[in-house]
Formats: C-alpha cells, structure tokens, sequence
C-alpha cells in the first residue's frame, strides 16, 4: 500500500471520530436548550422527558462511536465499551427509580467520549509513526534494489561490451543520452529512468552473436549482417523473463526500427514504433558516431549533428531528431562523446620532436580572447641549434586536429594557414600575408647557445576577425607575428610541433580578457562578398553564426521578402543557410529594448524559440518532388540562389512560408496580441544581398 494513503486513511478516522463527538455535544445542548423552553414543557410535561430523551440519545450516539471503533479496529475500543456500560447504567438507574441522573449521564458521556478521542489520536499519532519509519525502510529496500539492478545490468553489459574494444562504454553512454532526450521531451522522473535502464540494456542481444562478428574489422558479408541483426531478436528473449520492467525487451527488440519503415526485425514505421525504441534509436546512432571505431576516429561533432537533421524523418523520429540536435546545440565543449584521457594541450603535455613534424599535438582553438601557451625546450643532443626550434601549425578543421593523408584532409576539411617558427619566421600555405617585428633589441644568438636545460617561452594568440596575433616571448626578446586569414568565417587552431627537440611542461591558460580589435594591425582587406547590387536595406555577409543581421523589418498581413543568398565558400554544413529571426522589441532592433524573439527560422526547416518563456511555434516541413538530397541542396546555395519569404498574419498568429529546391517550410508563432512584430534576415556563413520588401 502506498505509504501517502494510509497516512490519508489514519486521518480520514481520526477526522469522522472528532465530526462525531462534535455532532453528539451539539444534540446535547440542542436538546438541553428546548427542554428549557416554556413550549416545549407545555408539549411534554416536564424537563424530566426531555432529559431522559437527551439521555437516550447520547447513549445511542456512544453506541455508535462504539460500534465505529470496532469497524476500524483501534484498540480503543475497550474505552468505548466502559463508556457505554457506565452510561446505560446511569439511564436505567434514572428510569426506574423516578429519579433524573441522565443529564449527568450526558456530562459524563461528553467527558468520555472527549477522553475516547484524545486516546484514539494519541493511537492514530503512533499508527503513523510507525507506518512512516515503515514506508521509510520500504523506500530504503526499494532504493537498494533498484541499485542491485543497475549495477547488475552494467555488470552485464560491461561483460558483453569486453569482447569488442571498440564497445566499451557504449550501452552506458547510450542510456545517459537516451535519459537527456527524455528529459527534454518533458518526461517524468520515471518515465527518464526506464529510458535509461532500456538504453543500458539495449544490446545485451549480442551475447548470442558470434565473438568473431563482432570484432571483426572489415565489412560484414550479407550472412554475417543477417546474423548481427539477430541481437535485437535474442535481446527480447533475454529480457522478455523481467516481466515487472516490460519496457526492457521492447526497447532490446525495436531500436534498429527506423522512421521509415526500412529497419529490422519488424520493419514497423514511424508512431507503429514504441516511443522508447524511437529515443534509443537516436542517442545509439549518435553514439555510433562519436566513438572511435577500428575503420575511423569519432566524427565532429558538426558533421554528426548533420547527419541527424538528414535522418529526421527517414531513420528517426522527427520530434526526438530535434531533441538531440538541440543537446548538441548546447553541448558547446563536445562532452558528449566516448571520452579519452587528456592532459594538457588536448592529450599531451610533452613532444619529442626528431624528424620534423614526426610529432603534433592536438589543436588549441584561438577566439578573440587572449590564449597563452608556455613551454620549455631542450634540443637534442649533437643537434643544430639553428634547427633545433619549436614550431606553431595554424590550422582549421572540423576536428581540430591536424591531418596529411588526403581522404581525411577531404572530409575533415583540413586548411592549414601557416608555420611559424619560434624564431618568428614564416612560412604561410593558406594565409594571405605576414609581418613579423621583435618588440625588444636584443638579438637571437642568446638562444642559439642555449643550454642544455633549454629555455622557456610563452606565447601569446589572439583573433579578430581575419587576423591572427602571435607574440613568442623568450625572456630575452619578443617577436610579433601579424597573420592575415584568408577569411573571417574559418576556425583557427595552434598545435606544437619541431624539428630536433625536446617541448616539455607544456600549459595552456585560457583568458576570459578580449583583445582589442585595435592591437591587431591590419595587413590586408577585408574579403566582402557582399559587393553586389543594394536593395531595401543594406547588405549582409554573415560570417558565422548569427554574426550579423538586417536591421528590423515591420510584419504586416501580406509582407513579402526577396533577396539573393550565396553561401560563403567556406560553408560546409546543411544549416550554413538563411535564417529569418521573428521578434518584437521596443525600438524594432534585433536584440534591442525589451527584446523577445519569437522563433529563429531556418531554411533547411529548423526553428528554434525560447522554450522557457511560453512561446508556441507549429513548424512544417515537407519535401517535395524538387528535393533530389540534401548534398544537392547545400551546392545550390553555394551557388546562390534568388529566394522568397511570405508572411501572413491572421489573429495573434504569424505564418511564415518558403519553399527552396523541394524543401518546403511554414512556421506559425504565436504571438502577443497589440504588439508589434519584426522580422530580420541573418543566418550562418552566407551573404545577403538585393534585399526587396513587399
């Protein structure tokens, strides 16, 4: 039983025990009261009747009380039953003996019924208690069964996950993910922890599956897939015996479903799916793809949240497709993913360089706050000290790290901007210039005789825009290094490397100061590519992710935008798109006075609001026969294109409606009634021009 109800039932008695006494004391009194009354002594006779009738009475109602008290079975009852003696005792007394001792029998009724309630609530309070410490205990056992559980299944699935390397931690990162998706699509406590415990046991099929398929590195043949797909099939069977968690095998049976209707074993589609299948279907692909595998490192986390906005709808539920794209939204560090050990410099703290380049350390994103690096080198023995110098890479790819082999260079989309030595010379491959100056007068020799203990450097980066600074400080001198970037909208990365040294004590310190654009002199123009024809309102080139924007448009029933979008060349992602940001404000200004942002519409067909300020948007977005894949999609805006924003207002709602290369979009936001409402154009990596209002 549950511990809340019996609680209410111990009060419920306790409260129909008092509603009783009070109702017995107000017939007395009642009674007591008209038998006074010169009528009723005229209808009667005299206050004897009446006494004896309130005597009747109140041994009646005591009957009562003596009968409740034994239906709910308290041990009061024995007070009740002496009650009930002493008071019939006093009525026959007062009937056959001519007397009148039945008001004193109502005194004395009322006095122990009084000391009958005070007695069965002192019971109640201790019922209580005990059922408290009770439930207390039951919610501990409860508490440690459930713990038994989880650390059995992982126990479980840890010996499963043993036979892969490539595996290990899967199944639990798959249950936390799962569990983060249910929590944004507003789930309860429980219902998150059923996901949780379903993603933890999901694959616990493949015990049944051959060792050597599961390891095995190169492409499976047709039989080895069919076999493989039997786990989801034996994982029901296994789980099918928990019959008090039936959640566990449906989820084991359905996670390989897809939306479509193209999965295994059922091939059931879309809602025919079980909703928790649907969720572990997601956070098991985006796991799959941000783990090391032994034919490829983890995917970006970029090109990961890609792949899930192309499999909404196809292989995954749309509704919890989004939920994960906005985790990874959030997700800013990448934490979400098979985690590996680091220490400094994303996994190194020391670099023995003999061949140049032969060792690198991973990447150090450099912002528009000031990044310090500081080290210390040792040359080899017998080595030049004229060769023997740390080196910077300067770099972008989409996992920070730096590439060779051409494949990986491709697909990672590997640019690398320039070396510098820590003598300050430069050797630049993608930047388009560099000017080096030394701040101080002494000369370089000091370093070129260093000893054998090595010399310590710190080094200094920051950004602005398509600028890089790099000051190398020995101690002795400092050389500064302007780089111009070939844009504005790449990443820059810095990673170690050398030729003939010993880099050790490396540490990294990351400062919240911001460089003033102004300390960064600049070497070179700025690259526009918004230098075409002016519409309404000024042009925009958006380098990254809302960077810019048009200034505030007036939404009225009706209102059209036209303008043409290109794509940046640096643009690789299905959203480097437009966006249309629907808003109120006082002054009409994006982020202006007393701002609210209704929806932020993209027009790959995402829309994102402030899920915390009440706001509704009703989102479509469907593929017409135009739409030939999204690759075809992302090269016509690289191409540019001519395209056309409606908006209609109906009521307290605003529709807006676009369709480019067969993917249509209609959002409608529901608004606040009397105010007004802007629209502007922004979006990521593309330009704006020739923008027309209708």
């Amino acid at each position: 039983m549950n511990g809340n109800a019996v609680t209410r039932g111990g009060k419920r008695h306790q409260f129909m025990y008092v509603a009783l006494l009070a109702i017995y004391t107000a017939m007395l009194v009642l009674i007591f009261r008209i038998g006074k009354s010169e009528k009723t002594i005229a209808i009667f006779g005299n206050v004897t009747r009446i006494s004896s009738l309130a005597g009747v009475v109140s041994t009646l109602a005591s009957l009562c009380a003596f009968f409740m008290v034994i239906y709910f079975k308290r041990r009061g009852f024995i007070t009740a039953l002496i009650m009930l003696l002493t008071q019939l005792a006093l009525l026959f007394v007062g009937l056959f003996a001519g007397k009148n001792p039945t008001a004193l029998a109502g005194v004395f009724s009322v006095m122990l019924m009084i000391l009958a309630a005070i007695f069965l609530y002192r019971r109640e309070k201790k019922l209580d208690h005990y059922q408290s410490v009770e439930m207390d205990a039951l919610q501990a056992r409860r508490k440690g069964a459930e713990l038994l559980f989880e650390q059995t299944a992982t126990a479980l699935v840890n010996a499963i996950e043993a036979k892969d390397v490539y595996s290990r931690g899967h199944s639990l990162r798959v249950a936390e993910y799962a569990r983060r998706i249910a929590e944004h699509l507003g789930k309860s406590e429980e219902e998150c922890r059923e996901v949780y415990y379903a993603g933890l046991l999901h694959d616990v099929g493949k015990i049944g599956i051959k060792y050597t398929i599961l390891v095995k590195k190169g492409k499976l043949t047709p039989e080895e897939y069919e076999a493989i797909k039997q786990h989801t099939i034996i994982g029901k069977q296994i789980l099918s015996g928990i019959t008090a968690y039936p959640y566990l095998s449906i989820a084991a049976n359905s996670h390989h479903e897809r939306y479509d209707g193209k999965g295994y074993p059922d091939k059931w589609k879309g809602n025919d799916i079980p909703e928790i299948a649907r969720i572990i279907s997601v956070a098991d692909a985006y796991d799959a793809m941000t783990s090391n595998r032994s034919y490829r490192a983890a995917m970006p986390q970029q090109l990961v949240r890609e792949e899930i906005v192309k499999g909404a709808g196809t292989q995954f539920d749309p509704e919890i497709a989004r939920a994960m794209q906005h985790l990874i939204d959030i997700d800013v560090n990448y934490e979400m993913k098979e985690r590996e050990e680091v220490k400094e410099l994303a996994g190194k703290n020391e670099l023995i360089c003999t061949a140049y380049r032969n060792e690198v350390s991973e990447g150090v994103l450099i912002m528009p706050f000031i990044t310090k690096i500081r080290l210390r080198s040792v040359p080899e023995e017998q080595a030049d000290p004229a060769r023997a110098i740390p080196t910077l890479l300067l770099f972008d790819s989409l996992d920070g790290r730096v590439h060779s082999n051409p494949k990986t260079v491709k697909d990672l989309n590997y640019f690398e901007y320039a070396e510098v030595r820590f003598d300050g010379s430069v050797s630049l491959t993608g930047a388009r210039k560099s000017k080096t100056e030394t701040v101080s007068h002494e000369a370089w020799a000091p370093y070129l005789s260093q000893k054998a203990e090595g010399s310590t450097f710190e080094v200094t980066l920051a950004k602005a825009r398509d600028h890089l600074l790099v000051e190398i400080d020995d101690g002795k001198e400092t050389r500064r290094v302007t780089i111009a970037l070939p844009d504005s909208t790449r990443y820059t990365y810095v990673a170690l490397t050398g030729e003939h040294c010993h880099l050790k004590d490396v540490a990294i310190d990351k400062t919240d100061e911001m460089i003033d654009a102004g300390a960064i002199q600049r070497i070179a123009p700025e690259i526009s590519y918004i230098d075409g024809p002016q519409g309404d309102v000024p042009n925009v080139q958006v380098d990254g992710f809302r960077t810019a924007a048009t200034q505030g448009i007036p939404v009225s029933d009706g209102l059209r935008l036209r303008f043409h979008t290109m794509s940046l060349p640096t643009a690789r992602l299905i959203w480097h798109c437009p966006f249309v940001s629907v808003f109120t404000s006082e002054d009409g200004v994006l982020n202006g006075s007393a701002f609210r942002e209704y929806a932020l519409v993209r027009l790959d067909g995402e829309v994102w609001e402030d899920e915390d300020d009440g706001i509704i948007n009703e989102l479509t977005v469907s593929r017409q026969p135009g739409f030939v894949g999204w690759d075809a999609w992302k090269e016509e805006n690289r191409k540019g294109y001519d395209c056309t924003i409606t908006f209609r207002w109906k009521g307290d709602q605003v529709t807006m409606t676009t369709e480019n290369f067969g993917v249509y979009v209609r959002n409608t936001t529901h608004v606040e009634p009397g105010k007004a409402v802007f629209a502007a154009l922004t979006g990521d990596q593309c330009a704006l021009t020739n923008i027309r209002i209708e």
